[in-house]
């Protein structure tokens, strides 16, 4: 069982973010537009640009990236298998500190599948 509560971290940074949501709305806003058009599909995929976010998430050790990237993934129908084999990337360019990550990566997925 692990202890990487995904679903609880995304609802923990949403409802933490709140406040600052309001009082910088304008930097938000335009963060918001940024990852619309970053993440939209194009010459690639959205599954795919979101396959490369959960990798830098991984890689860059970002526990709330990983919970919301994974979220989106399965929104897009990202397979497990297309999951794992984008883990096993982040594995040989992270090391052990990227298997690690990989775990909570997976962790995520599995509460996910149950929601």
């Amino acid at each position: 069982m692990s202890t990487y509560d995904a679903i609880g971290l995304m609802h923990s940074i949403n409802e933490n973010l709140g406040p600052f949501r309001k009082s910088q709305s304008d930097t938000m806003l335009g963060f918001g537009q940024m990852a619309k058009a970053a993440m939209a599909e194009g010459a690639v995929s959205a599954k795919n640009k979101e396959l490369i976010a959960l990798a830098i998430g991984i890689t860059q050790h970002c526990s709330g990236c990983i919970a919301f990237h994974v979220k989106a993934l399965r929104r897009l129908g990202c397979t497990r298998a297309e999951l794992e084999e984008a883990m096993a990337v982040c594995v040989y360019m992270g090391g052990g500190p990227g298997l690690m990550n990989v775990a909570e990566a997976l962790s995520a997925w599995d509460a996910m599948e149950k929601t």
